[in-house]
């Protein structure tokens, strides 16, 4: 009898929360306005999903862990409450305004934050057919409970060890109407930063609580995992299939983000030769404000819901944007900068950037890049 491959499982080790290292100022905000309200629940569970795998320095002779492994999970916990210090926003929940409109509020709430195993090697995983798919065991999340979004996190972060090597996986998945995709990678890359930094200073003085952490979470001082799940059965979790293409363009006339969101949905239909989708939703991020203002606010994102003669269907791919004096650009995800985020003085050696949606309507997200420019992305389902 023929020998049975065994399941490969994602193991739980622990689940914590990050929060940032200074109190955040009361009654701040990021405002969410919907055109046309409500917001379908299914929108707040559009999201953005990163992961990015590194290679580590070697695991144990019989195929676990390295001993760094849970050292390294503590200090992340330590880099990430730090960073979000600076970045309050991230550390946020969503809330529902009484005008129908949504909200993030800066409270402080903190960042999910899991540790996890993989009884699988690096190179193993990443040569899966099905890598996208299982990718969702790599990046968790938790759908937002529409009538009691406070209690539900928008942003989780992943430590995933695989074995033998001692590679290893950073993931993440934060909701879209708590940061777009480039407000995500610019927070990842801060925090890389921050984790550095704060590395290199224990070398000269350790971080007591880090090592006090460090030695109640070792494997031979933890009781059992909290569940093991087999990576398979995440192949169809995660939100309809799609494709999502990233661009850049100038800045348009004010109103004509709409003509602008109908020409990509246009460009990206041609290069993949699907069918032209009714309706789309418009995300336009605003750039966010350098200090809040009299009502707290500190920066604003707006969400409508447009049909297809919102913008031009024919004479788009490449070309300026009815309305505008822009044209569109395909670029890579590597504009945003993911490539350069370092761990452990490691690259990574491979980098999934998605976002994921549900239902049969396309999405575009309108980001200011910051030197006049815009990144949009188009995401249309399968």
């Amino acid at each position: 009898m023929a020998a049975t491959t065994p399941v490969a499982h994602v193991h739980i080790e622990a689940v914590q929360t990050a929060v940032p290292t200074r109190v955040v100022e009361p009654g701040r905000t990021r405002l969410v306005a919907v055109a046309a309200p409500p917001l379908p629940a299914e929108a707040l569970q559009r999201r953005v999903r990163a992961v990015l795998y590194y290679r580590g320095s070697g695991g144990g002779a019989d195929g676990t862990m390295a001993p760094c492994a849970w050292e390294d999970g503590v200090w992340v916990k330590e880099t990430l409450s730090e960073a979000l210090a600076d970045h309050p926003e991230m550390a946020g929940r969503l809330r529902r305004r009484a005008d129908g409109s949504w909200e993030v509020k800066l409270n402080d709430t903190g960042v999910r934050l899991l540790q996890a195993t993989v009884d699988a090697p690096l190179d193993e995983f990443l040569g899966a057919k099905n890598l996208a798919r299982r990718e969702a065991a790599l990046a968790p999340w938790t759908d937002v409970n529409a009538d009691d979004p406070d209690m539900c996190p928008p942003f989780f972060m992943q430590l995933t060890r695989f074995q033998g090597d001692g590679g290893y996986a950073v993931g993440v998945s934060c909701a879209l109407l708590l940061a777009d995709p480039l407000s995500l990678a610019r927070f990842l890359l801060s925090w890389a930063r921050t984790h550095a930094r704060m590395r290199a200073e224990s070398k000269a003085t350790p971080h007591p609580m880090a090592q006090y952490l460090a030695y109640f979470q070792r494997p031979e001082t933890t009781r059992k995992r909290l569940r093991s799940v087999p990576i398979d059965s995440f192949a169809g979790v995660g939100g309809a299939a799609s494709e999502t293409v990233l661009f850049r363009t100038g800045c348009p006339a004010d109103g004509h983000h709409r003509a602008l969101a109908a020409a990509c949905v246009d460009q990206v239909s041609e290069a993949l030769g699907a069918a032209k989708v009714s309706r789309f939703s418009v995300v336009v991020v605003g750039a966010p404000a350098a200090a809040a203002g009299d009502d707290g606010l500190v920066g604003k994102t707006t969400i409508e819901t447009c049909t297809a003669d919102d913008g031009p269907q024919e004479g788009s791919g490449g070309g300026a944007v009815a309305g505008t004096a822009t044209a569109l650009e395909a670029v890579q995800w590597s504009v945003l900068g993911l490539e350069e985020l370092v761990i452990r003085d490691s690259k990574p050696v491979h980098i999934s950037y998605s976002i994921v949606t549900d239902g049969d309507e396309g999405l575009v997200v309108v980001m200011p890049d910051g030197d006049g420019s815009l990144l949009v992305t188009a995401t249309l389902p399968n």
